[in-house]
């Protein structure tokens, strides 16, 4: 068995500052290298951040064949690991939750968030659930509220992965974030459990208006339980050594 050195970052929260945001994954993405990782993923809405009223998104939001979005890529490195993102799309007149797969500057792919909160209908659905793969590591996405719901790890599964990545952005209301703050890895441990996948997330930590982000960033086995995590509410670089194994022949 062979292995393939992943990692996810815990960040503060950019909100409208697409220039912060590149600086800080410009300078995570170096660390990350210099650790050996293959991949590195971004909370979700990491690039402008996690804008849900539309106006706001509207504001930010990215067509990805735009000269803004390629001032973007051109920021971002062009050695190191494969970087997993998200941020705010717009597609003509269609916003979406997006998460974008960059290798050394280039767009690889991207998902859009396929489950909405009610807080989201700015957004449309996604439906797509494209295959990823760095060597031997194959990968699909969720993201946050996706891992609520039983289908979006099993398209994941479906499509040949061995491994969910998560992006989420759990700045809540205090109060909210108390009866939330163990269940996170728990609901994700169910959908690791189903499938058979590992899967690694990646949040925002931090406090704003009322509001508190813990995390947690972690990975999970098949077996839903944790095997490394980042300290809640402390930006930082989780790294694991994944085993790089045949994915289970999965069926819903």
């Amino acid at each position: 068995m062979t292995s393939i050195r992943i990692a996810a970052a815990q960040t503060p929260e950019f909100r409208e500052n697409v220039g912060a945001a590149l600086d800080y994954a410009v300078r995570i993405a170096a660390l990350a290298e210099a650790e050996g990782a293959a991949l590195l993923v971004f909370p979700e809405g990491f690039l402008q951040g996690y804008l849900t009223d539309e106006a706001s998104a509207r504001r930010v939001a990215l067509d990805l064949t735009s000269a803004e979005f390629a001032a973007v890529l051109d920021r971002l490195p062009k050695s190191g690991p494969v970087l997993v993102m998200g941020l705010i799309e717009i597609d003509g007149r269609r916003l979406f939750n997006t998460a974008v797969g960059v290798e050394r500057g280039v767009l690889l792919g991207r998902y859009r968030k396929a489950h909405l909160l009610r807080g989201e209908r700015a957004f449309e659905t996604g439906t797509d659930s494209p295959l990823f793969a760095i060597g031997a590591l194959r990968f699909g996405i969720n993201i946050c509220y996706d891992t609520n719901f039983p289908e979006a790890a099993a398209k994941v599964a479906a499509s040949g992965a061995s491994l969910i990545l998560c992006l989420s952005n759990n700045m809540m209301p205090r109060d909210k974030a108390e009866i939330f703050k163990e269940k996170h890895n728990a609901v994700r441990g169910e959908r690791c459990r189903e499938t058979g996948l590992w899967l690694i997330s990646s949040d925002v930590t931090g406090e704003r208006d009322g509001r508190i982000a813990w995390g947690p960033t972690a990975v999970l086995n098949p077996e839903g339980q944790v095997v490394a995590q980042l300290p809640l509410e402390e930006p930082g670089l989780l790294v694991f050594d994944f085993p790089c194994i045949e994915p289970l022949s999965y069926r819903d």
